[in-house]
């Protein structure tokens, strides 16, 4: 209970800055509640005044004021709708903000276990029922209270003894509500996760929509996704069924209380003992409570969701990060770009260790090559240059400084990345190559262009540089989308780059020309290479080799292949046949 009412006071805090909207809308709510009060006893004055003595001026003096409250709630109403509006989507907006920028300040660590599908279901469906009930529903919440307080006060002025006759349903009506807020708060968290796990089976087979196809695996995708919006309808039908159970509930004790006040009150009017007046006015303030009994259940409801969801909501935005920068931590300024891995160990969330003990030092400039195995440790090797993760032990450091006591914002200006999957976004190739560089001018684009042999195929595009490529850059070739990826790099201008097989999907003859430009653009620039092409590793200044998290041995290409060692036999399997391909092809095109 307390843990549920930690989430909603926390979620109220998103209201706060907006106190100016809040007074007028929670104002309106007041006045409009207010003046409902007063319509059974304007009434019943003309029923007391006019009718039972049959003066009709009573009737008309009535009437003048029944018009005056109608306009006054209508201008109530107005603000009431307007700004309960208004609230309602600027919590959405903060919210939606802090749970974005949430997202993109977690570490590769959180995505690593992280699901599109689920975070997506989170942005979009629990923050629209969070901010639902934040804005407008907590203000009809409001007024529904509010006129339950004023019912009840305004019973007890009329007649105490009827009022306390009409307050034994009243009750049993509020623990009504509040039973039913309490059983179905848990089975509205059952459906927003179970809505999270459908939304990430629909975003995996659309992502993998061309393997789907390829494999004719469309039966077994509907399947899997009827399973999971099968079992969501389920969970959504308790909700109904327990809906189903409590909704009649609320009619028939408000139609109790009513039959007590004709039971009782009607005799007492008879009599003579009351006005035929104040009983109307007993029977009205209780019919009042007809349509906010019923809007009580929907808003209990309604908050039972909202809770649920704003619980999920904020699991993400409380999700600590552990990379985060030191108090105190300085900007990495412009250097050389020295790099020194002392005695590293490293292990993700929950793993056992991948690098043991690694230890190397890099000079300004060098390019530095990684082989091994699959799954000896080379691309963790790189992410803990950039701190995507952070060590287990020992010290990464560049230019001396270690990466844990710089800014990460300065460290990642000077680390350039080409992933082995490169992404584009649906932008046009331009953007795409000036991602990194704001405001980059487009003669700086095509040099960059140009360096990664991208020039010649983009423009011929019909639209050039302004030609937009599909989701994920789909509509490129793999090896263009390479291209494109290097030549983002490249105009970013880092001092350290790493390129984590970024020409494993272009031809010899692409790759060759790719390898010329780097080999001018690399000058005085330290680089990390993992590939498994000859023609980087033969002319890196230095060859490290791992197996199993361990750098087994170190060296250029001539040194390694003399020691008949690991890269020996790496190169006897894989990479022989290639440098007899190379040397077959450059006769070819030579003729020697």
């Amino acid at each position: 209970m307390q843990k549920r009412l930690s989430i909603y006071f926390r979620l109220f805090g998103y209201l706060r800055p907006y106190w100016p909207q809040m007074i007028a809308a929670y104002g309106a709510v007041l006045v409009a509640t207010l003046v409902n009060l007063f319509i059974p006893q304007v009434i019943a004055a003309a029923i007391d005044n006019g009718i039972a003595t049959g003066q009709p001026s009573a009737l008309f003096v009535t009437g003048a004021i029944i018009l005056g409250i109608a306009i006054v709630r209508g201008v109530a109403g107005y603000l009431q709708r307007f700004y309960g509006e208004w609230l309602t989507h600027r919590v959405s907006y903060d919210l939606r903000g802090d749970f974005f920028a949430a997202i993109e300040n977690m570490p590769f660590a959180f995505h690593d276990r992280a699901h599109t599908g689920d975070l997506m279901s989170r942005a979009t469906g629990d923050i629209g029922e969070t901010d639902r009930f934040a804005g407008f529903g907590l203000m009809e919440l409001t007024s529904v209270l509010a006129l339950g307080i004023g019912v009840v006060v305004a019973m007890f002025y009329e007649n105490a003894r009827l009022a306390m006759i009409a307050l034994g349903p009243i009750i049993t009506l509020l623990i009504l509500a509040i039973t039913f807020g309490r059983v179905v708060e848990p089975q509205f968290k059952l459906i927003q996760q179970q809505l999270g796990l459908l939304s990430t089976t629909m975003q995996e087979s659309l992502t993998g929509i061309n393997l789907v196809k390829a494999f004719a695996r469309e039966p077994y995708e509907f399947a899997k996704f009827d399973e999971q919006n099968d079992e969501w309808f389920r969970r959504r039908s308790r909700v109904i069924r327990l809906w189903g159970d409590f909704w009649p509930s609320f009619t028939l004790v408000l139609a109790t209380g009513i039959f007590l006040m004709l039971w009782v009150g009607g005799p007492w009017a008879l009599s003579g003992e009351i006005t035929v007046g104040s009983l109307f006015v007993m029977i009205s303030y209780l019919l009042m409570l007809n349509a906010p009994a019923q809007q009580l259940g929907n808003l209990v409801n309604l908050a039972a969701n909202a809770g649920a969801s704003a619980q999920r909501v904020f699991e993400i935005i409380d999700t600590p990060n552990p990379i985060v920068e030191k108090p105190g931590a300085i900007a990495l300024q412009h250097g050389r770009g020295g790099v020194h891995f002392e005695q590293v160990s490293f292990a993700y969330a929950g793993d056992a260790r991948v690098l043991h003990d690694v230890d190397f030092a890099v000079a300004p400039g060098m390019t530095v090559a990684l082989v091994g195995p699959t799954g000896s440790g080379k691309s963790s090797v790189v992410a803990l240059l950039p701190r995507f993760y952070d060590v287990t032990a020992g010290r990464v450091l560049v230019d001396g400084m270690d990466v844990r006591e710089v800014t990460l914002h300065s460290l990642r200006q000077h680390i350039g990345v080409v992933q082995q999957n490169p992404f584009l976004f649906s932008a046009t190739l331009r953007e795409n190559i000036a991602y990194g560089v704001e405001n980059a001018p487009l003669e700086a684009v095509i040099e960059a262009a140009k360096a990664a042999n991208a020039h010649d195929f983009i423009l011929r595009f019909p639209q050039g540089y302004d030609t937009k490529v599909g989701e994920r850059g789909v509509t490129l070739s793999g090896g263009q989308r390479q291209r494109i990826a290097i030549a983002r790099t490249l105009l970013y201008n880092p001092r350290i780059l790493i390129l984590d097989d970024s020409t494993s999907s272009v031809d010899t003859e692409t790759e060759h020309l790719i390898q010329q430009a780097l080999q001018t653009l690399m000058q005085g620039r330290t680089t990390f290479i993992i590939a498994q092409r000859l023609v980087t590793l033969k002319h890196a200044d230095l060859i490290l080799v791992l197996d199993e998290g361990r750098i087994v041995e170190r060296g250029v290409h001539a040194q390694l292949l003399a020691r008949h060692g690991l890269y020996r036999n790496i190169y006897d399997l894989q990479l022989r046949d290639q440098e007899e391909f190379a040397q077959l092809e450059r006769k070819l095109r030579t003729g020697y």
